[in-house]
């Protein structure tokens, strides 16, 4: 499945369900959604005592991540695929500039 088939896909979920909500319970939801997924990491590094292991539920909760972050995108009209290719290119110029991904600032 392509990201354009995976933000249709999702798209359609949404608009079957009635689940549409204004934007900033979307994102509220995303960051709600990566501190599950955070505290996954806490549960399977035994709060940074071990090295990770991703518990039974790592996937799921990396898929309401995914989901979310979808939500989102579609919410304020991000074509995820060509924002997604626009910041490989950016991270590779970077790269061959500087020998790093970050802004430097």
């Amino acid at each position: 499945m392509s990201m354009a088939d995976a933000q249709e896909r999702v798209a359609a979920f949404v608009r079957q369900h009635r689940l549409e909500v204004a934007i900033q319970d979307r994102l509220l939801d995303l960051v709600s959604e990566v501190g599950e997924l955070s505290k996954e990491v806490l549960k399977g590094t035994a709060y940074g005592r071990k090295p990770f292991v991703p518990g039974d539920d790592w996937a799921e909760e990396w898929g309401d991540v995914f989901f979310s972050l979808l939500c989102v995108a579609n919410s304020t009209g991000v074509d995820a695929e060509k924002a997604l290719s626009a910041v490989l290119d950016k991270y590779r110029d970077r790269l061959a500039q500087r020998g790093e991904i970050s802004s430097g600032r």
